[in-house]
């Protein structure tokens, strides 16, 4: 009996080292379970920061390559304006130097006709000179040229004095010249100096961004592939409104017909409805309103305003390009991405109507304006103030763009246009 119970009390001491043991166990499978999955958080996170810290890298050379063109033109314009003053300061010296020559020969004409009458000049000496005329005519010819000399010389010493003064006034505009193209001269180096800083900067961005070309390449596929879906996504609107115009036409031109018709029967004169009319072959059907908002928008190309309000920076163009700095970077752009201040809105370039409201990835939320047969797309927006249908007018706001907060609020504007399917290059129709 007292065997068995010894047995009993061994199992069960077996049994709860065992259990202890186990749960031990347990307990260090999910410490080592949760450090795995705490590893790999920070792996994701750092790979996640990796390709975000390329990505925002590429955004600040662009920014900086946008930056050192503005600077390039700043000084450019500098030269211009301070070769406008060297011209002017040419002039100047031309016509002071002109003055003061015709100025000397005033001078020494007036001091010789003065030299030449000194001998006259008291009362007596000017009578013996009438006096001693030959005949009373010599006498009245003696006595004008007297007084013609009186007022010539009055005339002559008031002309110096007022070339005297336009001497003195073309000297200060000429000081005051100078001064300007000393000014002007400063700002230049200051121009040249902060080129020089942001090339320099744009070096090391670059060297930094050769060393991460793969994890770059793929950031750029994926935004490569979000542009496209943008783009699927508008023509399958443009068509899809084409497609509906073209059946409205069609409608429209059979209720003309019907009503022609029924206006022959009856003997009154046929009725002529708005028409919707193709403009080109597949293309969007538009009414009279319509064809005159597009030729007005056609006739305003490079007056447009910019779609944004505030201060501004293109940092991506239209069309496929070549990165400038980096050979390895190749860029295929629908639209151009205008970069600005957080808080900033995005507002309708003109006079149109409000087609479609969207959600694409990576594009946050899209506008599209319809002006006749041209569109406006405004994209990367966080809050839309418009909704499709509505009417807005040039400069009108239509919606707050996105700041990225992963990003340093980085706050960009895509926008596009087009011409029925065909995308356009629109910086030549804004006026920047």
């Amino acid at each position: 009996m007292i065997k068995r119970i010894l047995i009993i009390c061994l199992m069960a001491v077996v049994a709860v080292t065992s259990v202890a043991q186990s749960s031990k166990k347990v307990k260090d499978l999910q410490k080592q379970r949760k450090e795995a999955l705490q590893s790999i958080a920070k792996t994701d996170k750092e790979l996640k920061t990796t390709k975000k810290s390329a990505l925002q890298s590429l955004h600040q050379l662009n920014k900086l390559t946008a930056e050192i063109t503005k600077h390039k033109e700043v000084i450019a314009a500098l030269n211009a304006e301070i070769s406008n003053i060297n011209k002017q300061e040419r002039k100047i010296n031309e016509t002071i130097s002109r003055l003061e020559k015709d100025l000397n020969a005033k001078k020494e004409a007036y001091a010789k006709a003065i030299r030449g009458i000194a001998g006259r000049n008291s009362g007596y000496e000017t009578l013996m000179f009438v006096f001693s005329s030959n005949s009373l005519n010599q006498s009245y010819r003696r006595i004008r040229y007297l007084r013609e000399y009186s007022a010539w010389r009055k005339k002559e010493a008031i002309k110096i004095s007022e070339q005297q003064a336009e001497l003195e006034k073309k000297k200060a505009e000429l000081a005051k010249t100078r001064s300007e193209k000393n000014a002007m001269l400063g700002k230049r180096t200051d121009a040249a100096n902060k080129l020089k800083q942001k090339e320099e900067s744009q070096k090391e961005v670059v060297a930094d961004l050769k060393k991460k070309e793969k994890e770059l390449q793929k950031e750029l596929n994926a935004q490569r592939k979000q542009a496209a879906a943008l783009n699927r996504r508008i023509e399958q609107l443009i068509a899809e409104e084409a497609r509906k115009a073209a059946e409205e036409a069609r409608r429209a031109a059979e209720a003309a017909k019907k009503a022609t018709n029924a206006d022959k029967k009856s003997g009154k004169n046929a009725s002529a409805g708005e028409v919707r009319k193709s403009q080109t072959k597949g293309g969007y059907a538009m009414t009279k309103d319509e064809l005159e908002l597009s030729n007005s928008f056609s006739q305003n190309k490079g007056r447009l305003p910019m779609p944004l309000s505030g201060k501004y920076m293109i940092v991506g163009h239209f069309g496929q390009q070549q990165h400038q700095e980096l050979k390895y970077v190749q860029v295929n752009s629908s639209g151009i991405d205008i970069q600005t201040t957080p808080g900033t809105t995005a507002r309708s370039v003109f006079n149109g109507v409000v087609t479609r409201v969207f959600v694409m990835p990576g594009y946050n939320s899209s506008v599209i304006i319809r002006h006749g047969n041209y569109l406006t797309i405004y994209s990367n927006l966080s809050e839309v103030f418009v909704k499709a249908g509505d009417k807005v007018t040039t400069r009108q706001s239509i919606g707050r763009i996105y700041s990225d907060p992963e990003e340093n609020n980085r706050t960009v504007l895509h926008f596009q246009l087009w011409k029925e399917t065909t995308k356009l290059n629109p910086e030549p129709w804004l006026n920047k």
